[in-house]
C-alpha cells in the first residue's frame, strides 16, 4: 500500500458496502488466533500450574482470585481503549496502533509472569497481559463494523471464531506438549502474539478518518467510555446480556476444568487429558462455525441460530454433570464445540447489527467486552463455593447449563435484528 493511501482521509463512518477480500479476512483471522493463544494459553495450562505449585492447598480459590483481578483488568481496558481507539487521529489510522501497542504489552506481561514465584507476582503479570490483550482486541473487534457489510458479516465472524478456537487448541498444545516449562511457555505464547498481529498492522487499509467525524475524547469521557444508555438503545441491552450470560456460563465451565479432570475424574495425566478434550471441542467447532455463519448471512436470520447454540451448550453442561467420566468428558466436549462454534460466529454478527453509533463502534464494542470480561471476574466468585460447598462439580455444571439457557432467553427480545 502506498504512503498516499496510508494517509488517505475515510469519509463519515457509515455502514460499509463493499466486500472484503479474502486476504484482509486472513489477516484478522491470524491476529486473532494469536490474541486467543494469549488469553487461553495461560488460562487454560500455565496459570492453574504455576498457582499450584505456588499453593498447592488454596488453588482453586487462588486460581479465582488470579483470573478475577485480571478480568477487572479487562474490564476497565475494553471500553476506555475502543474510546481511545475511536478518537485516535494518527496517520496509521484508528484500529492499528492499539492492535500494535496492545500486542506489545501482552508479550511484555508473558515475558514478566514467566519468572513469578509468587500469587503477588503472577496476578500482577497476569494484569499487564490482559490490559494488552483487551487493547489489542479492541482494535480487533471494531476492524469489523468498520470494514466490513452487513452481508459478509456472518461468514467473516465465521472465520474470526474459527482461529479463535484453533487459537485455544494451540496456545494449550504449545504449552503442553511442545514448549514446556513455565518460563519458556510464557515467552513462546507472547512471542506469537506480536507475531501473528504484524501481519494486521503492517497491510492491514485502515485509513484516517476527518477530525469532524472523529470521537473527541477527554478527560471526562474517560467516564462516558463506561456510560451506556441501554434504555435508548434496547436491542443493544439484550444483546449484552445474552452475551454476558453465555460468557458467565463459560467462566463457570472452564475455570477449573484441568483440575476437574485431576480430581473428580482422576484421569492419569490430566495436562494431556485436557488438551485431549480440547481437540475434540475444536474438531466440532470447526464443523459449525463457518457454516453457521454463511447460513445465516443467507438467510438473514441470527436469533435463531444464537438460541439453537444456548441450548445445545447448556445440553452438554448437564450430561457432564450427570456423567462425571472420562467418556462423558469426551461427548460433552463434542456437543458443546458443535453449539458454541455457532455461536461464535452468529453472535458476532448479530452484535454489530445493533451497535447504536458508527463513530463510536470501537467504544461500544468495549462495553459489548465487558460482557466477556465481567463473568471472568464473577464466575471465580461464584465457582469456588460451589465447587467447595455446594454440592461440587455437578452443581457447578448445573449452574452453567442454567445461566446459558437464560442467555438464549434474552436473544428473543431483540427486535432489530431477525
Amino acid at each position: 500500500m502506498t504512503a498516499a493511501a496510508e494517509s488517505a482521509l475515510e469519509p463519515a463512518p457509515t455502514t460499509p458496502s463493499t466486500s472484503v477480500r479474502r486476504g484482509w479476512i486472513s489477516l484478522l483471522s491470524i491476529a486473532n488466533l494469536g490474541l486467543y493463544i494469549g488469553y487461553f494459553g495461560p488460562l487454560q495450562e500455565l496459570l492453574p500450574n504455576q498457582v499450584q505449585d505456588i499453593d498447592p492447598a488454596h488453588k482453586t480459590t487462588a486460581l479465582g482470585i488470579v483470573t478475577a483481578i485480571g478480568a477487572l483488568v479487562a474490564v476497565l481496558v475494553g471500553p476506555l481503549t475502543g474510546a481511545l481507539s475511536d478518537a485516535t487521529g494518527s496517520r496509521f489510522g484508528r484500529r492499528r496502533p492499539w492492535i500494535a501497542s496492545g500486542a506489545l504489552l501482552g508479550c511484555a506481561g508473558m515475558a514478566l509472569l514467566s519468572g513469578q514465584h509468587g500469587l503477588i507476582g503472577v496476578t500482577l503479570g497476569w494484569c499487564v497481559a490482559q490490559a494488552g490483550l483487551n487493547a489489542m482486541q479492541a482494535g480487533l473487534s471494531a476492524a469489523v463494523p468498520d470494514r466490513v457489510p452487513v452481508r459478509q458479516r456472518g461468514l467473516v465472524s465465521g472465520w474470526v471464531g474459527l482461529t479463535q478456537s484453533l487459537g485455544v487448541v494451540v496456545g494449550v498444545a504449545l504449552v503442553a506438549e511442545i514448549v514446556t516449562g513455565q518460563i519458556s511457555g510464557y515467552l513462546a505464547v507472547g512471542a506469537l502474539v506480536l507475531l501473528t498481529a504484524l501481519p494486521m498492522v503492517l497491510r492491514h487499509p485502515d485509513p484516517q478518518v476527518p477530525t469532524e467525524h472523529r470521537s473527541s475524547f477527554s478527560l471526562r469521557s474517560v467516564f462516558a467510555a463506561f456510560h451506556f444508555d441501554f434504555r435508548a438503545h434496547p436491542d443493544f441491552a439484550w444483546a449484552w446480556g445474552t452475551r454476558f450470560l453465555v460468557q458467565l456460563g463459560n467462566a463457570l465451565g472452564t475455570l477449573y476444568l484441568l483440575y476437574f479432570l485431576r480430581d473428580r475424574v482422576r484421569y492419569s495425566d490430566p495436562n494431556n487429558g485436557l488438551l485431549i478434550l480440547i481437540l475434540v471441542y475444536t474438531a466440532t467447532t470447526l464443523l459449525t462455525v463457518v457454516v453457521g455463519g454463511v447460513l445465516s448471512d443467507r438467510s438473514g436470520r441470527r436469533k435463531p441460530s444464537v438460541i439453537f447454540s444456548g441450548y445445545a451448550m447448556a445440553f452438554a453442561a448437564l450430561l457432564l454433570a450427570a456423567w462425571e467420566t472420562w467418556t462423558g468428558a469426551i461427548v460433552c466436549a463434542g456437543l458443546l464445540g458443535l453449539g458454541y462454534g455457532v455461536y461464535l460466529s452468529v453472535d458476532q454478527a448479530l452484535i454489530t447489527q445493533v451497535l447504536p453509533n458508527a463513530e463510536d463502534r470501537a467504544k461500544d464494542l468495549g462495553i459489548i467486552n465487558i460482557a466477556n470480561s465481567a463473568p471472568q471476574v464473577l464466575g471465580p466468585a461464584l465457582a469456588a463455593p460451589i465447587v467447595t460447598y455446594l454440592g461440587g462439580y455437578p452443581s457447578l455444571y448445573i449452574s452453567v447449563a442454567v445461566v446459558t439457557v437464560l442467555g438464549s432467553v434474552l436473544v428473543t427480545r431483540i427486535r432489530g435484528v431477525d
